[in-house]
């Protein structure tokens, strides 16, 4: 696999996510009463789908034995960037094919290409998501959440080798690197537009999975009514408010329903054409004190 020099940026946007979870009752109330997000009209009963924006979904929950990450969902903006993006692929020896009719409609994308990422993660590169302009109706009071050419939001990941998955990252779908903390756990951070990283890996070997998910509002406040509601409700925290160092969001860290956790925050920086790649020894300027008990339970042995 070669490095993304001389690689054009592919990806636009983290576009969804899909889990699987025994957990889909407790969504229905943690979705849209905690976070804020708008839970769809059920059409099948082994999946719940959650939505931030007016794209079509941007979670989907669906019914499994266990919690693990199923797909990664990414935009590729046109029909033109996604046929490059296979063309990429191919070229470097990586597992894809056209994704079939059937699954471009479960996802509600005109077109798909499904590749096969580091330790066995799903990756769909989309293209034409499906839009209900001004239908989004939050869960709770919000101000909104930040998304648009920024996507969702971000993803941190555990891969089994760091060095594979960042071939398939930055040289299959022409992610960007933000920067790296060196820290208690070591993390490498990258973007694929304004939004600081729409993705982060850590190296666990023989393991994979899904750490966290964040989801960013455009208003502080937002941040504090959600910490209280976890308060109040007893969900357990896994980190408290605090302010990272690199992507300088205020936020704080809770455990979903499905065990990995999601990151509410506000206030990230946005990097641009001029951004210059930086290291750091600690991930936070202040707060963000790690009081959970447990590891995020949405990890799980990589296929050998």
């Amino acid at each position: 696999m070669t490095t993304n020099e001389g690689i054009p940026q592919v990806v636009k946007s983290l576009a969804y996510i899909g889990v699987a979870s025994p957990a889909l009752a407790e969504w229905e109330a943690f979705g849209p009463e905690v976070l804020g997000m708008e839970v769809r009209e059920r059409e099948r009963d082994d999946v719940l789908q959650l939505r931030m924006d007016d794209q079509y979904h941007r979670l989907a929950i669906h019914r499994g034995e266990r919690n693990s990450l199923l797909y990664l969902g990414w935009d590729a903006g046109d029909q033109d960037t996604l046929g490059r993006c296979f063309e990429v692929l191919q070229r470097n020896g990586l597992s894809s094919r056209w994704g079939t009719e059937e699954e471009c409609q479960e996802r509600r994308v005109l077109s798909m290409v499904v590749a096969d990422g580091p330790g066995g993660i799903r990756h769909e590169i989309v293209s034409g998501q499906k839009v209900e302009p001004k239908t989004f109706r939050p869960g709770r009071p919000i101000s909104g959440f930040v998304t648009g050419e920024q996507g969702l939001g971000h993803v941190v990941l555990a891969v089994p080798d760091l060095k594979e998955a960042e071939s398939f990252y930055t040289g299959g779908l022409g992610l960007k690197k933000s920067d790296e903390i060196f820290t208690f756990i070591d993390l490498v951070f990258y973007h694929c537009n304004p939004r600081h990283h729409s993705l982060a890996l850590t190296q666990i070997p023989g393991v994979r999975g899904l750490h966290h998910v964040m989801l960013e509002v455009a208003d502080i406040d937002d941040v504090g009514l959600a910490y209280d509601l976890c308060m109040e409700r007893s969900i357990p925290i896994s980190m408290t408010l605090g302010r990272h160092v690199n992507d300088q969001m205020v936020s704080f860290y809770v455990r979903s329903p499905s065990g990995f956790d999601i990151e509410y925050g506000w206030g990230a920086i946005s990097v641009g054409t001029d951004w210059s790649v930086a290291q750091y020894d600690r991930p936070s300027i202040w707060g963000h004190k790690m009081i959970a008990q447990t590891p995020p339970g949405a990890f799980e042995a990589a296929p050998r």
